[in-house]
């Protein structure tokens, strides 16, 4: 029975999943969320009331949030990246590298962003300054990190990587890394955006660019 992800491209957490999913070539159904495709948003919303995407859907199982989706590829669909290590104490790193990924540089790059579609009047200035401070922070930590890793928990690529690529992606264009200040980490970035699987992700995000609340820079 062949997969479906409902997800939209310019999502960064549909990107996160879509990246394992290329990674491995693992088959799936595209299930599109979005206003053209309102049959699929109807049948989403009856499926997952909470409406955060991506979500995966193999027969009867349905499987939320991102890092699940990649765990449970890794599972139930291991191709030839091993996207979670088999050792224990390796996928512990990998684990802990995913959750600062989305907890110290998506979630207050989101923050950022969001604030600038709230309704006039209700805009969070210091809890945008906040973000961008733990964003600038985050970075430093991270620069440090992988001043001698190719990849986020060394020389594999991995889960934590696929969250790493997205968020790193619009968290550049969010909150620029200083290349002077974070050089690891620009070139980090550089090498996410290399890898085929990531690459694939951010061209099939092109065409919806004029979406990013903020203006989506000339570059990348």
């Amino acid at each position: 029975m062949t997969l479906k992800l409902y997800a939209h491209p310019f999502s960064s957490y549909s990107q996160k999943a879509l990246i394992a999913l290329y990674e491995n070539g693992t088959p799936f159904e595209w299930r599109l969320l979005s206003g053209e495709h309102p049959d699929v948003l109807q049948e989403f919303a009856a499926m997952w009331p909470i409406q955060r995407f991506p979500v995966l859907v193999d027969g009867d199982r349905t499987v939320t949030e991102a890092t699940t989706i990649i765990e449970y590829l890794s599972l139930y669909y291991p191709g030839s990246v091993a996207l979670m290590p088999a050792k224990a104490s390796a996928a512990l790193e990998v684990r802990n590298m995913d959750r600062f990924f989305d907890n110290y540089i998506a979630t207050p790059q989101q923050k950022v962003v969001h604030d600038r579609i709230r309704p006039e009047g209700t805009s969070d200035d210091y809890g945008v300054s906040e973000a961008r401070r733990m964003l600038e922070t985050a970075y430093g930590w991270l620069n440090k990190v992988m001043a001698n890793r190719e990849w986020a928990t060394g020389d594999r690529f991995t889960l934590a990587d696929c969250g790493a690529a997205p968020f790193l992606f619009y968290a550049d264009w969010t909150h620029r890394i200083d290349a002077a200040s974070f050089p690891h980490v620009v070139a980090y970035r550089k090498r996410l955006l290399a890898r085929p699987s990531v690459a694939r992700a951010v061209d099939e995000a092109r065409p919806y660019r004029s979406f990013f609340p903020l203006g989506a820079p000339d570059r990348d």
